[in-house]
């Protein structure tokens, strides 16, 4: 039973977990900056329907993309899927289920916030933005992420739709929109080369499962370039945020891990995405690098309240 329910978790891969608390706490913090008061049991609801609506992704993720693991001979911590359903610790059927159960709590949860007294208009349409779409990700009939448009989708849930979700449970009106909208615009170009990255120790067996991701159409070179000139854009742009009115304060935390971003450029455009032995390091550092830009904002945000 204990090795049973280990396998369940692990399938839910909770590593991935923390980015949604980060970002939800980010639209949280610039909604208090902005006058809204801070209130712990409506962002706690919130971050209910939030984790809800990402761990209902990761059991429907590995459900639908059986195949496409089933051909990766190359996976790594953070590509490939969880392997829990290949290595039949769990019936697959179950990931369905529990992506399911986990889609009625999101619901249920969004309908419940909806109707509290001081609800705003934006937060149901937001939550159930966020559902068709990590839904939508996986899952037919759109299933996003084989047709070169899941790393977009991502970019839109994630680091967008969320923040603006944690803005709404505290500021119904929207105030601080602006603000929010230019701290999230480096982390939609962060998480959407994060895919990026994890897609390349996949290449092989997405090919062979007819999934069409944006490495699989374009090939490793032109990949590694994509994903080099997106990883760059995210830091070069904070001069122009910071002038467009992004606080300074915010604007220099999130350029903190731009050194680490310089590596990672280099390494990709020496070739790292074509070397099994660097996968490893390659997805681990995408991502990282959207989870530290995104904590340094929060930290900002939080220390100039």
């Amino acid at each position: 039973m204990i090795r049973v329910v280990g396998a369940f978790v692990r399938l839910g891969r909770p590593l991935f977990l923390g980015g949604g608390v980060l970002l939800f706490a980010l639209g949280a913090a610039v909604a208090v900056r902005a006058g809204a008061a801070f209130d712990l049991g409506r962002h706690l609801w919130g971050q209910l329907a939030v984790t809800a609506f990402q761990l209902m992704t990761h059991y429907a993720n590995d459900y639908f993309d059986f195949e496409a693991d089933l051909a990766n001979t190359t996976p790594t911590r953070w590509s490939g899927g969880s392997r829990v359903l290949l290595a039949r610790e769990i019936p697959r059927g179950a990931a369905l289920i529990a992506a399911l159960v986990l889609a009625a709590l999101g619901l249920g949860t969004t309908a419940y916030l909806a109707t509290r007294t001081g609800a705003g208009p934006g937060l149901a349409p937001l939550l159930v933005a966020i559902f068709v779409l990590a839904w939508e990700y996986s899952a037919p009939p759109l299933r996003l992420c084989s047709t070169g448009l899941g790393e977009l989708d991502t970019a839109i849930v994630v680091t967008a739709l969320v923040p603006f979700v944690g803005l709404a449970v505290h500021a119904p009106q929207l105030v601080g929109a602006r603000t929010l909208a230019l701290a999230i615009a480096p982390l939609v170009v962060l998480q959407f080369a994060m895919p990026l990255a994890i897609e390349f120790p996949d290449r092989a067996g997405d090919r062979l499962a007819g999934k069409r991701t944006l490495i699989v159409r374009l090939g490793g070179w032109r990949g590694a370039r994509l994903y080099a000139g997106v990883t760059a854009l995210a830091f070069a742009m904070l001069p122009l945020l910071a002038l467009a009115g992004l606080p300074p304060a915010v604007a220099v935390a999130a350029a903190l891990p731009a050194p680490i971003a310089v590596w990672r450029v280099r390494r990709v455009l020496h070739g790292d995405w074509r070397r099994p032995w660097r996968w490893e390091t390659l997805t681990f550092w995408a991502v990282a690098l959207l989870v530290l830009t995104s904590a340094a904002e929060l930290a900002a945000f939080v220390a100039t309240l």
